[in-house]
């Protein structure tokens, strides 16, 4: 697979390989590993609130709108 990068990116990324001694191609390997761990790690998170959020508007533990509005306006000193 062919990756291209501009200078800027290139340059950033020699750094990183240089301070962990690494060359270039090793170190992006590392790079995409831990941001993708770390993008499916907040997809399953997100997913994970959404179904929380479903059972609780499932389970009738909801309020409405606007006295939430309400409430964070008067927490936060925002107008109403």
């Amino acid at each position: 697979m062919e990756v291209n990068l501009s200078a800027e990116q290139q340059a950033l990324l020699n750094d990183y390989a240089k301070r962990h001694g690494q060359d270039a191609a090793a170190a992006l390997e590392e790079v995409v590993a831990a941001a993708l761990v770390w993008e499916q790690q907040e997809f399953q998170e997100g997913v994970e609130g959404i179904r929380r959020g479903y059972d609780d508007v499932k389970a009738g533990r909801t309020r409405p709108a606007a006295e939430f509005m309400n409430e964070l306006r008067e927490k936060h000193g925002l107008p109403s």
